[in-house]
């Protein structure tokens, strides 16, 4: 499970998980790879992930 730095920088966010999704091709291409959560689950997704987690989009925030 990957998660994105807490500061929202999307930039940044992307460039985690684009290395890390290079990585996992060049090292253990058969493992699945989860990044991601409600607030970058599209970067995520475009950048290879197989698994989201998206609670807080379907559930709303936790009070």
């Amino acid at each position: 499970m990957v998660m994105g730095p807490s500061n929202g920088d999307l930039t940044k966010t992307r460039e985690v998980f684009r290395e890390l999704s290079k990585f996992k091709k060049d090292y253990i291409p058969e493992a699945k790879l989860s990044m991601g959560m409600s607030g970058d689950y599209k970067i995520a997704i475009e950048e290879g992930s197989d698994f989201v987690r998206i609670g807080s989009a379907i559930f709303g925030e936790r009070n």
